[in-house]
C-alpha cells in the first residue's frame, strides 16, 4: 500500500481482483468475513475510479482543442 494510506490503482485492481477470485471459489458464504471483504472492496474500487476519473479528465482536456 502507498505510504499515504491511498491507495494506487494497481493496489485496488489486486485487491478487487482477489476478492472477487475469493468469493467465487467459496463453496458457502463467509458471512464472518462478508463485511471486511466488501468494505475492503468498496475502498479499492473507489480508489480505482478516482484514478479513472482523473485520467478521462485529463485526455478530455488534452484532446478538445
Amino acid at each position: 500500500m502507498s505510504n499515504d494510506n491511498t491507495l494506487s490503482f494497481k493496489e485496488g485492481y489486486e485487491i478487487l481482483k482477489r476478492n472477487a477470485e475469493l468469493l467465487d471459489a467459496q463453496q458457502e458464504p463467509d458471512i464472518d468475513n462478508l463485511m471486511k471483504i466488501v468494505e475492503e472492496s468498496m475502498t479499492a474500487y473507489k480508489a480505482c475510479k478516482t484514478r479513472v476519473d482523473a485520467v478521462q479528465q485529463a485526455l478530455d482536456e488534452t484532446f478538445k482543442e
